[in-house]
């Protein structure tokens, strides 16, 4: 069977993966005409679910997935349910309920009605629709992080700035990320949400730190971290640099169930040029960077020099807080978004 081609969707500036269920049919009571809600007719549903698929990938579990028997379930069900008079009710009734679905961020559903009652000879009818948690009126519930507003994105609101933390600079600046996870293979993550980053529109990976293994410090019984930091010339805005983090963040499968618990992939904004700003959601620079050796040891391989607004120099606020329980683990590591091609 050919599969139609499928417009990406882009969360915060990056790709999801897809699962397409094609060709669900079911027996329908759908349209305008009494005779079709009396006898009934074949109606046929196509529905792709934009999603990240590398956490259950990695762990080969159907648990951190989106059963695809599951959305054809929830298809059919709708298919074979209460007649609606439109095709268009239909549609949105699917794509409602597969947006439901924990994982899913978007959904394309066409609905097929092959058995029509037309005047002319025909092949099929179909409705074609994409809603995402923003359009489908679920976003405030299942939203994770904030929206980026990032180009290519066809639900992305346009940024009004309201503050220091929604307005882009002037000219590209220096921001440093931390990288940290103790879940999978973290020095592959690392790399590949370094080209991730790279990818997302106004953010482009200049240099990458040593890497670092570190001691959990707090939290329930767990496996050592990797911990590196990144240096970011980014033409966003701070909020929009934070949610480029968190979308990176969930295509890893990032979750947070058990505070200072284990995760596949943490990215935290350290600094942002020499900016201050304390929000709700977002500090910078961030509030216990300069207590961190596992922060503040690969911070200075990177940039000893760089002054942290209001604390002092990287390289002093290192030698202050010591390497107890930080181990180095590389000390050439990918220094290029290309890099994670290369290993």
């Amino acid at each position: 069977m050919t599969t139609p081609a499928v417009t990406p969707y882009l969360k915060d500036g990056v790709e999801l993966d897809q699962i397409i269920v094609q060709g669900i049919r079911v027996t329908g009571f759908h349209g305008v005409y009494a005779p079709e809600k009396e006898t009934g007719q074949l109606f046929l549903a196509d529905v792709v679910a934009h999603v990240s698929t590398r956490a259950a990938a990695g762990r080969d579990d159907l648990g951190r997935t989106v059963n695809y028997s599951d959305i054809a379930d929830r298809a059919a069900e709708i298919l074979g349910g209460d007649p609606a008079d439109l095709l268009e009710t239909v549609a949105e009734h699917i794509a409602r309920a597969i947006l439901e679905m924990d994982g899913v961020h978007c959904v394309d559903v066409i609905v097929h009605k092959p058995q029509a009652p037309l005047h002319v000879e025909f092949r099929d009818v179909a409705v074609k629709i994409r809603r995402d948690l923003r359009s489908g009126g679920l976003w405030a519930d299942k939203r994770i992080g904030s929206s980026a507003g990032a180009p290519g994105d066809p639900f992305a609101p346009v940024l009004v700035p309201k503050g220091p933390a929604d307005t882009r600079p002037a000219q590209p600046l220096r921001a440093y990320l931390a990288l940290g996870g103790n879940i999978g293979d973290v020095d592959a993550t690392f790399r590949e949400a370094l080209w991730e980053l790279h990818r997302i529109p106004g953010i482009s990976v200049q240099r990458a730190s040593s890497l670092f293994k570190t001691r959990p410090v707090g939290g329930p019984e767990q496996d050592d971290f990797l911990n590196a930091v990144v240096e970011v010339e980014t033409a966003l805005a701070p909020r929009e640099l934070l949610a480029a983090c968190q979308g990176v963040e969930v295509l890893h499968g990032r979750e947070r169930l058990v505070e200072n618990g284990p995760r596949t992939l943490d990215v935290d904004i350290l600094a942002y040029g020499d900016l201050e700003i304390d929000a709700e959601d977002l500090v910078i620079p961030h509030p216990r960077a300069t207590s961190r050796a596992f922060v503040l040891q690969p911070w200075a391989t990177l940039a000893p020099e760089f002054e942290v607004a209001g604390a002092g120099r990287v390289a002093d606020l290192a030698a202050a807080v010591g390497t107890e329980g930080v181990e180095l683990v590389a000390a050439q590591w990918p220094a290029s978004p290309e890099a994670p091609h290369q290993a």
